[in-house]
């Protein structure tokens, strides 16, 4: 399985990091050893000193697609989730500075949060799903896939120009403004349309 992030596509969380405004979907990898296996904590790296939490909508890939249509792309999955795509953020910095790649800030074990999935089919809107983090019981991340720059469809069919998309493929579509650092003892929840779809400890 492949997991897909896309960054800066909601215009707030661009503005808090002073990122420049994409004029296309900007996307990543992470390999399949970056998933945080289900009730386990989650251990702060040694090689770095700031790890950020960041939020996102989760999208699972029901079946084998290239080349997918923006108008078929709805087609391409049936299950809506949320995770957390961490983030060490001084090592991403560092790299952003000389124009180098960000896996080791991104790609790292543990590194991507998978929750809950649930049926697209419970939710009336998909591109007005509302979904939050909480951090020790605190709100620190709210968002709306209204604001999403480019939709869970836009981004099915601009990531299917490039390489296949298979079946069980998560897309992590993007983060609203709020991330910020974790520290040992933390607890952190994320909700989904009033769903609770994970809580993880950090270690």
């Amino acid at each position: 399985m492949k997991i897909i992030c896309i960054g800066r596509n909601y215009a707030k969380h661009i503005s808090e990091l002073g990122n420049e405004k994409p004029t296309s979907p900007l996307f990543f990898l992470k390999p399949d050893s970056a998933i945080l296996p289900k009730k386990m904590p989650f251990f702060i790296p040694s090689f770095t000193k700031e790890v950020h939490y960041e939020v996102e909508v989760l999208v699972k890939i029901n079946k084998v697609g290239k080349h997918i249509s923006p108008k078929f792309a709805h087609k391409y999955y049936d299950e809506i989730g949320l995770g957390i795509d961490f983030t060490a953020r001084d090592i991403q910095e560092k790299a952003k500075e000389k124009g180098h790649p960000w896996e080791q800030a991104k790609a790292f074990d543990g590194s991507a949060v998978i929750g809950e999935f649930y049926k697209k089919q419970d939710f009336e809107d998909l591109q007005g799903l509302n979904f939050s983090l909480s951090k020790n019981s605190e709100l620190v991340q709210v968002g709306n896939t209204s604001h999403m720059l480019w939709s869970i469809d836009a981004l099915i069919a601009y990531v299917s120009q490039f390489f296949t998309l298979k079946k069980g493929d998560v897309l992590f579509t993007g983060t609203p403004a709020g991330v910020g650092k974790v520290k040992e003892d933390d607890v952190l929840k994320g909700v989904l349309e009033g769903n609770q779809a994970f809580e993880i400890k950090i270690k």
